[in-house]
């Protein structure tokens, strides 16, 4: 029926021209074993025509791209405006069983689809209106509905969320829009398996997955819900897809084994029975150079049929003759193709030869330049590629020369064997081999007289080369003792430096030696001082003790007095530096604002922003040895044992 968008507003309704169904209600888990399926006998060529006259849908369409989206988003075979299908009656298997492409309508040579919606537009849902239920669309923001993987050749959908009241005539009258429905298996939980009669018909049927179904203009519980579809995996599927592609892959090994048939190589023509006509032909193609070997196939052919007889001897001793007489001719042939094998090696040979004098001339010249009077003027790269490139012309030059000398051994070969095979032939192949010994030797000969040539032009330049060198020697010597000379000169002087540092470095030793003397001597007074000093005390304290204070006053003025030594009483002290004061201090401050106590890498941390030279074992070892003023707690039981540093600077100016 065909169908015009701009003028009609109303949803499409399809008549359904498919044959009888049987609906059937049986429980999922198959608990009423009394019944049992019951499956209609679908027609052969249902599952071919694949016309939308069989697949009757309720959309709307206020939207005119509303439907082509859809069909588009599943896959689906695009209609035309009139609402009928591009290609009604084509069966898309037959493209495999001729060999022939399937049409595809989105091919660029069909202009009556639309281009492709992009995937990233949804498709527009809208309200269905059936007879007795209405199919609300969901939320077009929410994510499309989770579905598991296809099965194979999967034509069953489980379908979920089924109202309560639902019965088989409001789910056919939903579900058939999709296409032909086989069976329908409906369960007393909400949900059913339908099975349509193409693969499609599923992909239609997973369109309406998430439509809220009401029944009616009911908003009773019971008469709504909401649409889960999905794929289902049934047995007749599977063996329905196992059953086509077991029928596509004999059709493909019947191709294939056409293919094979095509391109195998055809079969010899079959041989012609004996007669007296097909005799006199052959017998003429045997004359013939250009049908020899035809007409020799077809007399091998009769012979070995057995063909020869009393009457039909004297044939074919005639043809047996005639093919006799191209022994002279192939023979003839042979000695031609020899004598242009022997002057083709004889050009090979005298260009071998040619080619093999310029490469001696080419070693030459890489020899010479290799030698001292050019060598030396060349840079470091040009030295190396005149060197390569000497050894790959030796290299060519030699296989060139074995290749040469092998040839003619297999000459001198070949006629030793002449000579032992056929001494009754020697008489007249003698004037032969003696030329060709001839042009051997004068080759032989004009080749030895090159090497000599080159050889002696070698002599004659060592010899030059030998003259000059013992003069240039006698140059090159006196440059090398000149440059010796300079070198010991710069020696010399160097060694000089080195004496004169060498005595500085002497007396600033000495100087430091006299130093640390002197350092000693002030050490050993500074302890008597304080060794007398300390006797002072005891006898002080021993006759009073409040003479303590009046001994530490003159204990105080003696170092006012004496800055020197008293500063190296202070080395006692567990404080050795004026560093280690201010060390001291900053831990003192840090620890106070810290009275709970730190770690040992916490403070030095802290430190190291001041001086990145501070190390914890120097803090560490300052800190245990003023143990009036930093003391060390744990805290802490088993793996969260910790060692934390406390201030206790004040509890011990108490305690003194």
């Amino acid at each position: 029926m065909s169908f015009d968008p701009a003028s009609n507003s109303k949803s499409l309704q399809f008549s359904s021209t498919s044959g009888a169904r049987v609906l059937e209600s049986p429980t999922e888990n198959g608990n009423d074993p009394g019944k049992k399926r019951k499956r209609t006998n679908v027609p052969p060529d249902s599952g071919r025509n694949l016309s939308l006259d069989s697949i009757p849908m309720g959309l709307p369409m206020s939207d005119p791209t509303a439907w082509a989206t859809a069909m588009n988003n599943l896959g689906m075979a695009p209609m035309g405006m009139t609402g009928q299908p591009l290609l009604p009656d084509f069966d898309p298997a037959l493209g495999m069983m001729t060999g022939i492409p399937p049409i595809n309508p989105m091919m660029p040579g069909l202009g009556i689809v639309p281009p492709p919606i992009p995937p990233d537009m949804p498709a527009v849902k809208e309200i269905i209106h059936c007879k007795s239920c209405t199919l609300f669309p969901p939320n077009p923001h929410l994510p499309p509905p989770a579905t598991r993987e296809r099965p194979p050749g999967c034509k069953t959908v489980f379908v979920g969320g089924l109202p309560e009241n639902g019965t088989e005539q409001i789910i056919m009258e939903v579900f058939e829009q999709c296409g032909e429905v086989i069976a329908i298996r409906k369960s007393k939980k909400n949900f059913c398996h339908i099975r349509f009669a193409e693969e499609f018909m599923v992909d239609k049927a997973l369109y309406l997955s998430g439509y809220r179904i009401r029944l009616g203009s009911s908003t009773d519980k019971k008469d709504t819900g909401r649409l889960h579809v999905d794929f289902a995996q049934a047995r007749d599927d599977l063996y329905e897809w196992e059953c086509k592609q077991r029928m596509l892959a004999r059709e493909e090994r019947h191709r294939r084994r056409l293919e094979e048939e095509r391109f195998r190589p055809p079969s010899p023509p079959p041989v012609v029975h004996y007669s007296d006509h097909e005799c006199s032909i052959i017998a003429e193609k045997l004359k013939d150079d250009t049908k020899f070997s035809e007409a020799v196939q077809t007399l091998l052919t009769w012979i070995e049929r057995g063909e020869v007889n009393r009457r039909t001897a004297n044939n074919f001793y005639s043809m047996i003759q005639s093919a006799n007489s191209h022994i002279r001719r192939l023979v003839n042939e042979k000695a031609a193709h020899e004598k242009e094998m022997e002057e083709a090696k004889e050009k090979f040979k005298l260009a071998l030869s040619g080619i093999l004098v310029q490469f001696e001339q080419i070693v030459a010249v890489y020899h010479s330049a290799s030698k001292q009077k050019a060598w030396d003027h060349f840079t470091k790269a040009q030295r190396k590629n005149i060197s390569v490139w000497c050894k790959q012309a030796e290299e060519i030059r030699n296989i060139h020369n074995d290749e040469l000398m092998g040839i003619r051994r297999e000459e001198e070969m070949e006629m030793s064997d002449e000579e032992i095979e056929d001494p009754s032939e020697m008489k007249e192949t003698e004037e032969s081999a003696l030329v060709s010994q001839v042009e051997a030797l004068k080759e032989e000969n004009d080749s030895l007289r090159w090497q000599l040539d080159a050889y002696r032009n070698e002599v004659e330049l060592l010899k030059q080369e030998h003259g000059k060198a013992s003069r240039d020697e006698d140059t090159t010597k006196e440059q090398q003792l000149k440059l010796l000379q300079q070198a010991l000169q710069g020696m010399q002087q160097h060694l000089l430096k080195v004496q004169d540092e060498y005595k500085k470095r002497e007396a600033e030793l000495e100087k430091v030696r006299e130093d640390k003397l002197k350092i000693e001597t002030l050490l050993e007074t500074l302890k008597e001082q304080q060794s007398i000093a300390d006797e002072e005390d005891k006898e002080r304290d021993a006759i009073d003790g409040q003479g303590n204070e009046s001994s530490m006053s003159r204990v105080c003025a003696c170092s006012q007095e004496k800055e020197g030594p008293v500063e190296k009483t202070l080395n006692n002290s567990p404080v050795k530096s004026e560093r280690e004061a201010l060390l001291v201090g900053i831990i003192s401050t840090f620890l106070h604002v810290h009275p709970f106590g730190a770690s040992i890498e916490y403070i030095c941390s802290y430190l190291q922003r001041l001086d990145s030279k501070i190390c914890t074992t120097e803090v560490e070892v300052l800190m245990t040895r003023l143990q009036t003023t930093f003391k060390q707690e744990l805290s802490g039981v088993g793996a969260s044992l910790e060692k934390k540093w406390k201030f206790c600077g004040f509890d011990g100016l108490k305690t003194t």
